[in-house]
């Protein structure tokens, strides 16, 4: 045999035993998946999770296991994810308001948002703007009018969240303000708005909904780019003229740093396929999620628009956590 020959074929044999190597680095999972959650167990996050979860376990035949770790506006779960191997078998299943509203509220958030990147987005959200009918409001543009003369009181489900935030972004943008009431969640702050607590809140539509449709919560606006699927009834703050008061919640994975680009890859796409499952698409309707499905540089471009936004938004209003 030539030397030509066998440096062919030992090029060959070894090209034959990396192969399966390579395959086996690329293929998710290979072991147990530790789904984090950074909010309490029942929230839209936390049922996302659970849901791709199932699918993925079904289609994989490998263990996903969702652990919620809630606690300082989501923090708490997101380092002890962002301190995890780049590995694929840690990831973070929670809001973007970890990344896009916490930087500006915490010193310290025990982690840096460098620390993580975005796997996907898997979908998003408006919230509803309500208020107990004993304040007489109707309209969105009555709420504007009234709280020129005295500062109504809104609730929502923690300091940092989305409705402490809806809170600013009214302030801002009609130069009204709303006091702030943080609650340790959306359910004690929408029965806040239901036993006239509060005079209102802008929180999770399918909180909120059951109550209108009783009448015991009068719906004003919905704050999302398009009507909410579970009340197409209910116009957007765009439709009524205040553009300027849209926000919208995303739903997003995120993996440790260090997790190479193709694993993120492979990850994202698992995960979005999981999402058009017939049964994981009515869920999110349930919910009253928009699919989204950006990954690589179409969610970390959304992410960091939010954060440059509301970075200028927590400046502005002087939003701090209580």
């Amino acid at each position: 045999m030539t030397a030509r020959r066998r440096a062919l074929l030992g090029l060959a044999l070894a090209a034959a035993f990396t192969a399966p190597a390579l395959h086996a680095q690329t293929t998710w999972p290979t072991q147990t998946v530790r789904f984090v959650n950074n909010f309490p167990a029942g929230g839209p996050s936390d049922i996302l999770a659970r849901s791709v979860s199932q699918v993925l376990q079904e289609a994989t035949k490998q263990s996903f296991v969702v652990e919620n770790k809630p606690g300082a506006a989501g923090n708490i779960g997101a380092a002890d994810v962002a301190k995890a191997a780049g590995d694929g078998n840690t990831l973070l299943f929670g809001i973007d308001t970890t990344f896009t509203i916490n930087p500006h509220l915490y010193p310290n958030q025990g982690f840096k948002v460098s620390d993580l990147k975005p796997v996907i987005v898997m979908a998003s959200s408006g919230m509803l703007i309500g208020v107990n009918p004993s304040t007489g409001i109707k309209t969105l543009t009555q709420l504007v009018e009234q709280s020129k003369g005295k500062a109504l009181n809104f609730s929502s489900a923690g300091s940092g969240s989305p409705g402490h935030l809806a809170v600013e972004v009214f302030a801002e943008a009609t130069k009204n303000k709303l006091n702030h009431v943080p609650y340790r969640g959306n359910t004690p702050a929408v029965t806040a708005v239901l036993s006239g607590e509060v005079d209102g809140g802008t929180l999770a539509t399918p909180g909120m909904l059951p109550h209108v449709k009783s009448g015991k919560i009068t719906a004003l606006a919905v704050t999302s780019r398009q009507r909410s699927g579970l009340a197409p009834e209910i116009p957007t703050v765009g439709e009524l003229g205040l553009k300027s008061l849209e926000q919208e919640v995303l739903y997003v994975v995120m993996a440790p740093a260090s997790t190479p680009d193709a694993l993120v890859q492979q990850m994202a796409k698992a995960i979005g396929d999981a999402l058009q499952r017939p049964d994981v698409k009515a869920r999110l309707a349930n919910l009253d999620l928009f699919h989204e499905g950006l990954a690589g540089a179409a969610a970390a471009k959304r992410l960091s628009g939010l954060n440059t936004r509301y970075g200028q938004l927590v400046k502005a209003t002087g939003m701090k956590v209580e």
